[in-house]
């Protein structure tokens, strides 16, 4: 069995890692600019600045697909994470206050420092995640039963709504609407090498922190009184991993907005496919969540750029209500 699951587990990573692959190319081709292979060819390693369709694959299409693969990977890693932590099928980033958290203190820093270059709003959305999570788990822990899962998600629902009304206050009294919306929306259209230098490394060491702590969910993942059992610090294991997780939303929301949903589909997709272990699991979902952004995005684009946001909230609402109904579990 131990085989078999090894065997489901690389089938899947190699499937996801060819798909991405096969996507991010097709996703370069479409666009109302035509351009061919060999032109995509030349813009990588014959960059010519005077070239108008290299402009447009250099610096538009390029980095617009990998700020979709990004974010894909920092949602759903913090979605899994949240998941395995609360063990709470029903978590998402958008779910339990970071999402909202972290676009209040965007449109805080906005109001504040307009001009503000993308590493103070990375930060912000990170001061913002940390602040929302912290008050809906807060909430949504008991002394008794450790998390509890429709505490969670009543919290969330609460938390959230606060945080979006005290952010929408914010754009009107100064006068932010335009730019609030397009967060509100969600979308990697504007997507810039900047952006991505200054966010791939924080994604990626999260990840990889994540990555390393991987054992230690797993075991978390099966209980409390297991976990402590077999000498592990849940205390630590917590923290250290929804920080990562934190980060990892704050930096998704300054990208592109709020995008809900991803956390909650790919974590319970992977888990179906390659089981529990989260040393698989994490390393699939990052995957899957950059497929299923970049492919939202891809579509998006091809519908005359409609809200990302809302393509991938059109298969995560009725998901969410059949997780809803069968209780937070997949199968």
């Amino acid at each position: 069995m131990k085989t078999k699951g090894k065997m489901n587990y690389i089938t899947t990573l190699i499937i996801a890692t060819c798909l991405l692959l096969l996507v991010f190319a097709g996703s370069i081709l479409l666009g109302e600019a035509k351009v061919n292979l060999t032109t995509i060819f030349e813009a990588i390693f014959h960059y010519n600045p005077h070239n108008e369709q290299h402009n447009i694959i250099a610096e538009i299409r390029i980095p617009r697909d990998i700020g979709a693969i990004l974010v894909g990977i920092a949602l759903a890693t913090a979605g899994a994470v949240i998941q395995g932590v609360t063990k709470n099928g029903l978590a998402d980033p958008s779910l339990i206050g970071l999402n909202s958290g972290a676009a209040f203190m965007l449109a805080l820093t906005y109001a504040v420092r307009p001009s503000a270059p993308f590493i103070v709003l990375m930060f912000a959305g990170f001061v913002g995640a940390l602040l929302g999570g912290f008050i809906v788990l807060m909430i949504g822990r008991s002394r008794s039963d450790g998390f509890n899962p429709m505490r969670i998600i009543l919290a969330g629902a609460a938390v959230s709504a606060l945080l979006t009304a005290l952010s929408q206050g914010i754009a009107l009294v100064f006068k932010l609407n335009q730019s609030i919306t397009f967060w509100s929306a969600g979308g990697v259209s504007g997507t810039t090498w900047n952006q991505i230098l200054w966010a791939a490394p924080f994604v990626l060491i999260s990840l990889a922190v994540i990555l390393g702590m991987s054992k230690q969910l797993t075991i978390l993942n099966l209980g409390e009184s297991l976990a402590r059992g077999l000498g592990q610090n849940v205390a630590a294991i917590r923290g250290v991993t929804l920080v990562m997780s934190m980060i990892l939303a704050g930096i998704a929301v300054a990208m592109v907005g709020q995008v809900a949903f991803v956390g909650l589909l790919v974590p319970h997709i992977v888990r179906y496919l390659v089981g529990t272990d989260y040393a698989r699991v994490i390393p699939v979902s990052a995957i899957a969540g950059g497929l299923l952004v970049l492919l939202a995005d891809t579509l998006a684009r091809m519908l005359g750029e409609a809200p990302m946001g809302a393509i991938i909230s059109f298969i995560g609402v009725p998901y969410f209500l059949f997780l809803v109904k069968r209780g937070g579990r997949f199968s």
